[in-house]
This record gives C-alpha cells, structure tokens and sequence, in this order.
C-alpha cells in the first residue's frame, strides 16, 4: 500500500485530515445527485478491510451531505466529508490517488488536476473522461462500485503501476491546449461564424 512519510510534501496536511500512516484519497465534488458520491461509499465498504485502511476524504458541499454523513456513520466507512475548501491544489499534492466516481462534464477539472499533479486517478468511465485522459487513468466502468473500489486497491498495492501514471498523467496533461489556446479557438470559430456570407451562400428563406 502508499503509507504515508513524514518527509514528503502535503504531510502537514495529511496529518490534518487524520491521514497519518494511510493513504489518503481525494474527490473533489458538488455533494449532489449523479456525482457518484453514493458509489463511493459502496466501493469505501471494501477498503475497511484493506490495511491499512484508505482515508476517503470528500471536497466539496451540497443537499446530500446528510445522507451521505449518515451512511458513513453507520456503516463505519473510511470516508470524511470535509465541505467546500479552498486549498484544493494542497489537499491533491498530499494524496496518494484522486478519484472521480461519476462526472459527466466534456473536460473534468478534478481529471485536469490531478494529471496536472502527477496524482493517480481512478474514474468511472463517464461523459468525455475516456477522451480527456487517454491510457493516463485507471477507468472502470460507469455504476460498477465493485469494479471501483477493487481498482483502488489494486492501485495502493501497485506502487511501479501508479509511477507509470504518474509519467503518463503528466504527459497527457501536457497536450491539452492552455486555457488561452482554448479562448483563442473559439473566438477563431465565433469570428468564422459571424462572417458575412457572400450573396450566393446566404439561406434563402
């Protein structure tokens, strides 16, 4: 598994979060319907066994946090819910593996992140993540929680398979277009739109 050193960076902040000699796994997300949080806490059932055991720590607020509270309590899942934060680059700099349990936005920004980050992600295979992330990721299939939470262990006791994505985060992260080259080409294709057409293009209605 990924215990965690006193030496590395992020562990003031590891010990902060009760992450201490555990790995420590981050999702930063909304708390509401179809981000996944309930597969989640399915697939966190299997990593109480583990040991040591994951530290699931949840960024992020919104209508199911109550729900989802009591669930952990209840079934004394390794997961905290620790609301909005804004220090999201350090809470991923300290982690062993960022994880992305349902998201069907065409470009995630915890996806960008954590790639950015050499982070390891695990991610449901939703919306345009296949596309984002390439072979950079392990990608399980969408709703399959079992399928989720034995992919996150089988990553903890992999430590050459998390190197690799690391490596391959990072180059893939590195092909995406900056955030000025992707102004620059939709206001390329708002100019191309917005063009007078020619007298013998225009719709005649």
């Amino acid at each position: 598994t990924a215990p965690a050193r006193p030496d590395r960076p992020g562990a003031k902040v590891r010990a902060e979060l009760g992450a201490t000699g555990r790995p420590l796994l981050i999702t930063v997300a909304s708390l509401d319907p179809h981000r996944g949080h309930e597969l989640l806490l399915d697939a966190a059932r299997a990593w109480r066994t583990a040991e040591p055991v994951p530290l699931v720590v949840v960024a992020g607020e919104g209508p199911l946090r109550p729900a989802l509270q009591r669930r952990i309590e209840d079934e004394g899942l390794p997961v905290r819910l620790i609301g909005r934060r804004d220090d999201v680059a350090e809470l991923l700099a300290a982690a062993d593996l960022a994880l992305l349990p349902g998201s069907w936005e065409a470009r995630s920004v915890l996806a960008q992140e954590a790639l950015h980050a050499r982070v390891p992600l695990v991610a449901a295979r939703t919306g345009g993540i296949a596309e984002l992330v390439g072979a950079a990721a392990e990608l399980v299939p969408h709703g399959d929680a079992e399928a989720f939470g034995a992919a996150v262990l089988r990553l903890l006791a992999d430590p050459e398979r998390r190197r690799e994505l690391r490596e391959s985060g990072a180059l893939q992260a590195a092909t995406w277009p900056t955030e000025d080259e992707t102004v620059a080409q939709v206001l390329s294709v708002y100019d191309e739109l917005t063009q007078p057409r020619p007298l013998g293009q225009r719709f005649v209605t």
